[in-house]
């Protein structure tokens, strides 16, 4: 017993422990108010449901025992059923009682899950648009059905556990004896059967035409919501079997003053076999005799609500889709007019950088960078450009000295943002940093460095410490100090204090680590760091909101903040397409990246970007802004949680530059997009229209994933000014990879932001897409054997992001090249050579400038070189000549080989490039 006793007294303690140690956490962050909200909700939800499930079934049970027989029949089966009733008579109220504590622990756990729903129901805002089929509110089926449904599904259950502990307890008491040939039920074993099923069948008929509402939401083959067969008659036959129900239900009532379960068995019989016929073998025949022999028709109202309720519920109603007449002929001075998007093109991948960044950033073997890093723009001198960014965050497996005070004490944060320009490199194919090193350089202004919450940070670090008065905390390596390393003591706000004895028992508890509650230099002014990720962070304090799997870092002010966007989502939208985010938002970036947070497989039909949170990498402060100011879901989850979103004016003029659009709403949108572009009725049915996003080039064979959307800035053909833009190209559904449209999101915050704009390309004009123009590179010769010689002698081809550009007419392909040694470990890739595609022309250079040139005829009509000079800044190039003779000689090449195979079309085309370079050549010649 007494071993017993310190077991409970042992996980109880644990477990309060973890508890305090929450509510101080949430206290550190001042988000107290949804810990508590949150607290009570599921303690109330817990508390009535359990009480009222525990009161129903233990009263009928006591009931059923209260009112059984004084005398038995005496049979057989009696005397064996007295024996199970002696057994049970000395510990008779302690099975009642602990049988009602059962229940009221299952009932209340199992609805207290329920939390969420009951707080949506309980602050439902309209959303303004009424269904087409039952005239209301979309907020009733987003909101209030879902919590109709659970109260009803509950209420049966209930009820069900209610009669098999009644009918046992009949049973066993003498009240029910099937073994006596007349009166065979009690009385009292009759009413309260009788009353407890009718109230279970009169329960099904309200589940019956919560049904009725419940088909809007209905996932069919061809479509999601009500169809024709649904609205002709599954939606009367859900009406007619309620109405059977109830009738039904009043039988079973009526069985209270008759002595017979005749008609009650004869409704019962009547409701099985109605919903066969009615609900089943009746519907089965409209589908089958009415609907499928003109389906297209029959289909057609309910298609088009499918598809005005899908780009509604998906933020793509306002999607633009512009005919774009793709030119596939390149001539000189073609992108003149492009400069605003050539200028800005991204040589530097992100996906592939993050090694580089590691061996020219990473300065020591404790300090990391993520796996994929992150694309954000910055202005050098009132002039914005695309970086790429990251942050220098702590490794501690890198650290060879491994020790409880060393992980947790001393090695507490990393330091450092780093910033490289998208579009320039240097001589050897680096990059070229705006701000790194150690102390940071100036080249985005003072910010403080040091980051203490981030994705790569120990489970827990205690800071605040000293010895002997001097910090305990490493800082950073400094060769100017005595010891080759500054110190320092954190002075921010965040943590949770833990300089007192009874917090130290609390963490010391939660983390089972003795030395908390031991170490010395753990002082009055200590705290401690923990739930330091910033995606984990936010989703502490909104629960409610699903995150995007990508958070970025920013400087804002002087700090370097964490952005992440939040999604408000349901599965409630009537009509709305459902889709899992797990599989709308899977590509080759999100498959093979382990910086990037998988969206898990919940079901959506709506999703609204309707938040931009932050967290402060010094002091871990959590940020919530309202950036949908119309989505009803934040209106609602803003009620049941009052305080905790900001309005949107208090973002920052700073942090306002360096929104973007996330990258997994597109991601869903692009999905949807893909069908959901065809707005007629007709054109869906048939599907012909449709789209899929190009499997990515960099990943071959048929499990290759799909590309991944790509940030840029960028001008559009027909806009008046670049935007910094998330774009996806789509190729035809059905296994062809030409080019079939090209979307661009606008990503910069403005008037614009969100702007889908969707350039679609004429069925007749075959455009090569991503996979194909792959192929293409790879297949001229001059261009496969640079790249064999390049993959020989310890060496290995790296292909970057393939970006595709809509200038010039038509639409650009660039792909940047890098090579990494393959013998050293500690090599990383580097950028050599640019590959381009326009049209079936092919530029391959060592400089954008030169591959351009190549393709359009010696003179593409832009000056930017993709060089860098000396301090890191992009500058033009001047070797417009060398370039046009290149030019001129790959030309002449190829009408030699054309002409060698016959082919005097290629060869004619040959020709023309051949004199666009000769008149490139003269021109670049008389400049000089």
């Amino acid at each position: 017993m007494v071993i017993a006793i310190l077991v409970v007294a042992s996980v109880a303690l644990v477990s309060l422990s973890g508890f305090y140690a929450d509510w101080l956490w949430f206290r550190s962050v001042d988000f107290t108010e949804v810990w508590s909200t949150i607290l009570l909700t599921k303690a109330t939800v817990f508390v009535v449901a359990g009480f009222a499930t525990s009161l129903i079934i233990t009263l009928n049970v006591y009931l059923a025992f209260r009112k059984r027989p004084l005398y038995v029949p005496l049979t057989v089966e009696a005397d064996n059923l007295e024996r199970y009733r002696s057994q049970i008579e000395p510990i008779r109220r302690l099975v009642l009682v602990g049988l009602s504590l059962v229940l009221f622990y299952f009932g209340g756990s199992s609805a207290s899950q329920l939390w969420d729903t009951w707080l949506l129901f309980k602050n439902s805002t309209s959303f303004g648009v009424v269904d087409p089929q039952f005239g209301l509110d979309i907020s009733f089926f987003a909101f209030k059905l879902p919590m109709y449904q659970a109260l009803v599904a509950w209420a049966i259950s209930t009820l069900v556990f209610a009669i098999i502990g009644s009918a046992v307890v009949h049973y066993l008491y003498g009240g029910i004896r099937p073994q006596v040939a007349q009166e065979r039920t009690t009385v009292a074993a009759r009413v309260q059967l009788s009353v407890l099923i009718g109230l279970v069948v009169l329960l099904k008929a309200g589940a019956y035409w919560l049904d009725r509402y419940a088909l809007a939401l209905k996932d069919n083959k061809l479509i999601t919501g009500l169809t024709y067969t649904d609205v002709n008659a599954l939606l009367p036959a859900k009406a007619i079997l309620a109405g059977i129900a109830a009738i039904c239900s009043l039988l079973f009532f009526a069985n209270i003053i008759r002595r017979s379960w005749l008609l009650p068995a004869a409704g019962t019989a009547l409701l099985v076999i109605s919903s066969v016929l009615i609900a089943g073998i009746y519907p089965a025949a409209i589908q089958q005799f009415q609907v499928k022999p003109s389906e297209s028709s029959k289909e057609a109202p309910f298609i088009q609500r499918n598809i005005d309720a899908t780009r509604d519920a998906f933020g793509l109603s306002a999607v633009e889709v512009k005919d774009f007449q793709a030119t596939l002929n390149a001539s000189a001075g073609q992108l003149s007019k492009d400069s605003a998007t050539i200028s800005n093109i991204r040589l530097m991948d992100p996906n592939v950088l993050s090694a580089t960044f590691r061996q020219l950033q990473q300065i020591k073997p404790y300090y990391t960078f993520g796996a994929t890093l992150d694309v954000d723009r910055y202005k050098v001198d009132g002039v914005s450009y695309d970086t790429i960014v990251a942050v220098r965050e702590l490794n501690i497996d890198g650290n060879p000295s491994r020790n409880w005070i060393n992980d947790h004490l001393v090695y507490t944060h990393g330091f450092g943002f780093v910033a490289a320009y998208g579009n320039v490199r240097d001589a050897d194919g680096k990059p070229s940093f705006v701000v790194g090193d150690l102390p940071p350089t100036k080249g985005l202004g003072e910010f403080e460095p040091r980051i203490y919450f981030g994705e790569n940070v120990p489970d827990y670090s205690i800071i605040g410490g000293t010895t002997t008065g001097e910090p305990v905390e490493f800082d950073y390596p400094d060769d100017a100090s005595a010891n080759g390393q500054k110190n320092v003591t954190y002075s921010g706000k965040g943590g949770v204090p833990v300089g007192s004895l009874f917090n130290k028992l609390v963490f010391a508890l939660k983390y089972q680590e003795q030395r908390i509650l031991l170490s010395n230099l753990i002082n009055k002014d200590s705290k401690i760091l923990f739930e330091r990720n910033p995606r984990e962070r936010v989703a502490k304090v909104a629960p409610w909101l699903t995150l995007d799997g990508d958070p970025y870092p920013a400087l804002v002010d002087g700090r370097v903040l964490w952005i992440i966007d939040g999604y408000t989502t349901s599965a409630g939208y009537p009509y709305s397409r459902k889709t899992t985010l797990s599989g709308a938002t899977t590509d080759a970036l999100t498959v093979n990246s382990t910086s990037i947070t998988a969206q898990g497989d919940q079901t959506v039909n709506y999703i609204r970007n309707s938040v931009k949170a932050t967290v402060d990498a010094y002091d871990g402060t959590v940020s919530l802004y309202q950036w949908d100011e119309n989505d009803p879901v934040l209106k609602t989850w803003s009620k049941a949680f009052p305080n905790s979103i900001k309005s949107k004016s208090e973002m920052s003029d700073q942090l306002m530059e360096h929104i973007r659009y996330p990258e997994d709403m597109f991601r869903i949108q692009r999905d949807i997009l893909s069908a959901y572009h065809v707005k007629s009725a007709a054109a869906f049915y048939g599907g012909q229209d449709f789209w899929r996003v190009p499997r990515d080039p960099s990943t071959f064979g048929a499990n290759a994933g799909n590309q991944p959307p790509y940030y840029m800035t960028m001008q559009l053909p027909g806009s008046d000014k670049a935007a910094f833009s998330l774009t996806t190209p789509f190729v035809p559904r059905g296994g062809r990879e030409n080019l079939a449209a090209f979307a661009v999101v606008n990503s910069q915050a403005g008037p614009d932001y969100g702007k889908i704009t969707v350039l679609q390309l004429p069925r007749s004009t075959n455009v090569a897409g991503p996979s194909q123009v792959a192929s293409n590179f790879e297949a001229k010769p001059e261009v496969a054997n640079s790249l064999s010689l390049l993959r020989q002698g310890g060496s290995d081809v790296v292909l970057g992001n393939l970006l595709t550009l809509p200038v010039g007419g038509g639409l650009l392909y660039v792909q940047p090249v890098y090579v990494r040694a393959t013998a050293n470990a500690a090599a990383y890739p580097l950028l050599q050579k640019v590959l381009v595609s326009f049209g079936d022309q092919i530029g391959y250079s060592d400089t954008l400038k030169g591959a351009l040139d190549q393709v359009f005829a010696g003179n593409s009509g832009t000056s930017e070189s993709g060089a860098s000079t000396g301090s890191g800044k992009p500058t033009t190039g001047t070797n417009d000549l060398a370039n046009a003779l290149a030019s001129a000689k790959q030309a002449l090449a190829d009408g030699q080989a054309a002409l060698a195979k016959g082919d005097f079309t290629a060869y004619g085309k040959a020709q023309d490039r051949l004199k666009s370079a000769i008149a490139a050549a003269i021109s670049a010649q008389s400049k000089k």
